[in-house]
């Protein structure tokens, strides 16, 4: 890493060779050795796992009544809602059953009525970016409406708040987390009720209303106006604020890629994606997110194998000369912090991409999966 650059290298014999080939055999290896296999025994847990505890947190909720203390609960209610969200995430993805409509089932039941976020909407966005993480153009995680992540982005805007808030948005970054739980409920409410192709749509609105309307009602009768207030306030931002800083430190600050870029898939997952090294509790805390090497290779990799994979994989990733990213929490959230500070204040050669520059140096070789 140069700087708060990434640094890419790729030998001209390896692209030549075909990066299409180059995953097969990498793929191989992670079959061999069992990693693809469904661990039944780990999601079934917590799938029963996860309406016990938020009915708990209910009961909790209700005995403990009228009283400021309810802050607390409103604490560890953000963190069992961003855990399940991260066991609907695996469900979207086919981590946990064979069967796709028992995955899709899953989340809707998860993302929907327990945490309030559309697995319609969800899959839509989620989709376009595993196919391209950090393309412009093709990647809406790198399209927020306030944070510039990319030149086009920074340029295009002209409203002054906007603008003010970019300047300073590597010191704004984590407080403007703290509205990502509004945004997430909001967003999966107008994609439930917009125009475009939704299978299940009733199903979704149905179990959203239920969800939010149902989940209102309950806070403003068991506490009185401004302890209600105080505690959505602190459920949501904890909320919000947490899938955040899940999420932030897999792709920003990688390269980002030029709209007509081709590269293969083995390339195109592993040079824009970053791991966050730490211990288990590391993987607990961001639901297996920290290992987004693995995770954008091979989607539907069980969660508890995806510490197995990361070795194997950083190892290909070596013998093959591909740039394999991993770094520890703290650091990752610092090149983060620097890279979006750098865009806000319009310096442009940060968007100067290493691949970009030696995809021209060796030529039409690498192409898309």
């Amino acid at each position: 890493m140069d700087g708060d650059r990434p640094i890419v290298r790729t030998r001209p014999r390896d692209t030549a060779r075909g990066g299409s080939s180059a995953f097969t055999e990498l793929a191989q290896q992670i079959r061999d050795r069992g990693l693809l296999r469904r661990r039944y025994g780990y999601y079934w847990t917590k799938l029963i796992a996860a309406p016990v505890v938020v009915a708990a947190c209910l009961v909790a909720f209700v005995w403990i009544g009228d009283t400021w203390w309810q802050l607390f609960t409103a604490g560890v209610l953000a963190i069992v809602f961003t855990q399940i969200a991260f066991l609907g995430h695996d469900a979207a993805h086919r981590q946990i059953f064979v069967s796709g409509r028992w995955n899709d089932w899953v989340s809707i039941i998860l993302g929907d009525l327990l945490v309030g976020m559309s697995y319609g909407w969800w899959q839509h966005k989620h989709t376009r970016h595993h196919a391209n993480p950090n393309k412009i153009g093709a990647d809406p995680d790198i399209e927020l409406p306030v944070i510039a992540l990319t030149a086009e982005t920074a340029a295009r805007r002209r409203n002054p708040v906007v603008t003010w808030m970019q300047a300073h948005q590597g010191l704004l970054f984590f407080p403007i987390l703290l509205l990502e739980g509004l945004a997430l409920h909001a967003s999966s409410m107008r994609r439930v009720v917009s125009h475009g192709r939704l299978e299940r749509r009733w199903v979704e609105i149905g179990f959203l209303a239920v969800r939010m309307i149902g989940y209102l009602v309950l806070v403003f009768v068991v506490l009185s106006p401004g302890i209600a207030v105080a505690f959505l306030g602190v459920q949501l931002g904890l909320f919000g604020f947490y899938m955040g800083i899940a999420f932030a430190p897999n792709h920003k600050g990688m390269p980002v890629v030029p709209r007509g870029l081709a590269l293969d898939f083995l390339r195109r997952q592993v040079l824009m994606s970053r791991n966050v090294q730490g211990s288990w509790m590391i993987d607990v805390a961001m639901g297996g997110l920290n290992y987004q090497v693995e995770h954008h290779l091979f989607p539907s990799m069980p969660r508890p194998h995806l510490r197995r994979a990361a070795p194997i994989v950083a190892a290909y990733c070596a013998a093959h000369d591909v740039k394999y990213t991993q770094v520890g929490v703290l650091a990752s959230y610092a090149i983060v912090v620097r890279y979006i500070n750098r865009v806000g204040l319009g310096e442009r050669d940060v968007f100067t991409c290493p691949l970009a520059e030696q995809r021209a140096a060796i030529g039409p070789t690498a192409s898309s999966r």
